[in-house]
């Protein structure tokens, strides 16, 4: 039976959205609805965000050849010298920038940068992510994270110290938690723009937030971060008060993590999840585990790369100190969450808790990656589960010397130092320069007088 003109003048179009490049797409959507700036994103190696625009009259020439820029003054980038960088807009990113008090009519992409002959250039963490995600992949595997970002909110002030807004508490609804409209205007603004997301509420500290994505794949993940970081900064700015993804910003109470959901599927199944097994756990996911227990303070100075940092990552505050695992067990380094099993539709996961939001998501899911397929491909065997009631467990397979996270920025940059996981995940280029620049960072903390030292020895000696 012969199609009628109408059926066939759809069919066709539906073809022809089926081929339409992306790069197409975005071309077609900025002329829709008269965008007027093109914001290109990248990140540097410490994890900041870096912006330039174009119009739309050169976006079609950045997709072909990219747009030069000089990349000497980016940390990790090139800075003895200066070298021309191709930043190259990736099309799946695409995004109207949708948040409110943006007045401008502009759109975003994030960027992969590339040296001015085509090469990746060694510098670009969000390389080094995809880089480690095709490893996986290699062996049939799709990494997905799901991060957890707490925040703390501030009243603005230009002394630089952190005036809470409240005195809520864990999953508080009061009229405490006066950053609510601030936290609910945020969660509209990330759907908005596409970042889904799972969870929100006031966390346990005074003034503090956290908000849950939904998993996507890591690559995803880490430019959903970068976004959602910008974000929750710009609306506070908007309401007047200060957001800060710094660990440890206040004395006495828990600092802000990111603790991270991790899952492999392979062929769309859950690669973590076994029926046939008592716990649930597949032997992928036990070998992940292991990987990351073993290679743990090794990757330490990635996922936690600040002097502050370490100002978390101490007892009593529902932050890991040492090198463990466990299901029910909240100051293990690893948990394993309970289960909603369903056939393929289980939620078996990881969830890797020393990590904070001021790390560098590509790096930290790069070397997260490395250190559980390392744990897959090598047998390595899981240690005994740290129990409920112990939140001093020690035992590491034996291995006392490493039963605990590095306690600074100086004991886990020896420990990066020695790794060659972290050096070959990293690369050449970015291990080194991520090592030379924590150890000046570290060198410069040292040297500081504090107010704790004040405090403590200026009147009493």
């Amino acid at each position: 039976m012969d199609l009628d003109s109408s059926d066939a003048v759809r069919r066709t179009k539906k073809d022809e959205a089926k081929m339409e490049r992306p790069q197409d797409y975005v071309l077609r959507r900025v002329e829709e609805r008269g965008i007027r700036l093109v914001r290109l994103w990248f990140t540097d190696v410490q994890g900041q965000l870096k912006s330039f625009a174009i119009s739309p009259a050169e976006l079609e020439t950045a997709f072909e050849n990219g747009m030069i820029f000089d990349g000497s003054s980016i940390d990790g980038f090139s800075r003895v010298r200066e070298e021309d960088m191709v930043a190259r807009p990736d099309p799946a990113t695409f995004e109207l920038m949708r948040w409110s008090g943006n007045d401008e009519n502009a759109a975003r992409m994030f960027c992969d940068i590339e040296r001015a002959d085509g090469s990746p250039f060694p510098g670009d963490s969000r390389q080094v992510l995809r880089r480690s995600m095709e490893r996986a992949h290699a062996e049939g595997f799709t990494f997905f994270t799901a991060p957890e970002m707490e925040y703390f909110l501030f009243e603005a002030n230009r002394s630089g110290n952190p005036v809470p807004l409240d005195q809520g508490s864990y999953f508080d609804l009061t009229t405490a938690d006066v950053a609510s409209n601030i936290r609910r205007q945020t969660l509209t603004t990330l759907e908005a723009i596409g970042i889904p997301v799972e969870y929100s509420f006031h966390e346990d500290a005074p003034s503090q937030h956290e908000i849950d994505l939904r998993y996507t794949d890591a690559l995803t993940m880490a430019d959903n971060v970068m976004t959602f970081r910008l974000i929750v900064r710009e609306i506070a700015l908007e309401h007047g008060v200060h957001a800060t993804f710094m660990p440890k910003p206040l004395t006495g109470v828990q600092g802000s993590g990111m603790h991270t959901h991790l899952s492999l599927f392979r062929d769309g199944i859950n690669a973590f999840y076994d029926p046939e097994s008592p716990d649930g756990l597949s032997e992928v996911a036990k070998g992940f585990i292991a990987g990351l227990l073993h290679h743990a303070r090794e990757i330490t100075a990635v996922t936690n790369q600040l002097v502050n940092s370490y100002k978390r990552l101490v007892t009593g505050y529902e932050a890991p100190v040492n090198v463990s695992w466990a299901r029910s067990n909240r100051a293990a380094l690893i948990r394993v969450p309970t289960a909603r099993t369903g056939g393929v539709d289980d939620t078996t996961r990881i969830e890797y808790r020393s990590p904070d939001p001021a790390c560098n998501p590509y790096l930290a899911f790069a070397v997260i990656l490395a250190a559980g397929m390392k744990g897959i491909e090598r047998g390595y065997e899981l240690p005994l589960e740290a129990p409920p009631s112990m939140t001093g467990f020690t035992e590491h397979g034996g291995l006392i010397d490493q039963a605990q996270l590095p306690q600074s920025l100086a004991e886990a940059l020896d420990e990066m130092e020695k790794s060659d996981l972290v050096a070959d995940t990293l690369g050449d280029h970015l291990f080194s320069w991520f090592l030379r620049n924590k150890r000046r960072e570290w060198n410069d903390y040292k040297a500081q007088v504090t107010p704790f030292e004040l405090d403590r020895y200026y009147s009493s000696l």
